[in-house]
């Protein structure tokens, strides 16, 4: 059973003895895991009624008059008051028009500025997932062989194209289902998210020793290598905590230079870790699978 202080001293081991090209390889692995107007006019005709009123929009004057030949009715109306309220409708229909257009406008402005936005976040989305999917995920393996490999020798920054070099096809398919599945299992909620993840952190290792490791052993593998150690990993990640909160206050520089390099190598070192545990198992299952069914053993 490992313990957090063994785990982080051996990665600081590790991390001081090969600084420099330890300290790169952090800052490569943070950048890519750390994408017409119208109008519209009415016109009204002045009307005349015999013996009637109009309505509001004209006035009429009825006079009647006597005269000797008989009764004699004028019509008096007022043109310029006509013309006057004519053009107040016109300007009043003309305003409502204009109202309507530019809310309609505005509706339509926003229509098109949502489905432009819509599609530039699709766009921008889509590139990102290509760009991880065939750039950042094996450039990600290739940072963790490199620390796997620094624990017991130091090692070439070269290591960081390993997983371009060693089956690519493959390695572009597990990491990118693992992508997915921790994506999906984040939308349910969060929580299994995060458990999720912690399951499938040591596939970029088992994939940087296995490029040609079916996907599915892969997963397998990961999931068996955290059984019971995913709290103990997330303690792990906790205890960094205070270098966190530093890097933080000297503005990501000891990040950089220091608490990258550190963590990374703590991570590797906790996979050697697992690594050899399962190894040991193993072995004792087979060695009592052999012994089983050859019958060499004493009777109890």
């Amino acid at each position: 059973m490992w313990n957090r202080a063994d785990l982080k001293k051996k990665g600081q081991q590790a991390f001081n003895k090969n600084y420099w090209k330890c300290v790169l390889v952090a800052l490569i692995l943070a950048l890519v895991s750390g994408g017409g107007g119208f109008s519209g006019s009415s016109s009204a005709s002045p009307s005349a009624f015999v013996g009637s009123e109009n309505d509001d929009s004209t006035s009429v004057t009825v006079e009647e008059t006597s005269l000797e030949d008989g009764i004699t009715v004028h019509i008096d109306n007022d043109i310029e008051e006509i013309e006057e309220d004519i053009n107040e409708d016109i300007a009043e229909d003309i305003n409502i028009d204009s109202d309507a257009f530019a809310g309609i406008s505005k509706n339509v402005m926003a229509l098109v500025a949502g489905i432009a936005f819509i599609l530039v976040f699709l766009v921008i989305f889509a590139i990102a997932l290509v760009l991880d999917a065939f750039i950042f995920n094996p450039l990600e393996l290739g940072c963790d062989r490199f620390f796997y490999k620094n624990l017991d020798e130091p090692a070439e920054v070269s290591e960081i194209a390993y997983g371009f070099d060693h089956g690519y096809k493959n390695v572009v398919r597990t990491m990118f289902a693992r992508d997915i599945y921790t994506l999906l299992w984040s939308l349910l909620l969060i929580i299994p998210g995060i458990v999720k993840a912690y399951e499938y952190r040591m596939i970029p290792y088992i994939l940087a020793e296995n490029p040609d490791m079916d996907k599915d052993e892969v997963f397998a593998r990961s999931k068996e290598m955290m059984n019971g150690q995913k709290w103990n990993t997330f303690v792990l990640d906790l205890s960094f905590i205070g270098w966190n909160i530093l890097s933080l206050l000297t503005i990501g520089m000891l990040g950089i230079f220091y608490v990258g390099p550190y963590k990374r190598a703590t991570r590797a070192a906790l996979y050697d870790t697992l690594r050899g545990d399962m190894a040991d198992v193993t072995d004792v299952i087979e060695e009592a699978a052999d012994v089983i069914v050859s019958g060499d053993y004493d009777e109890q």
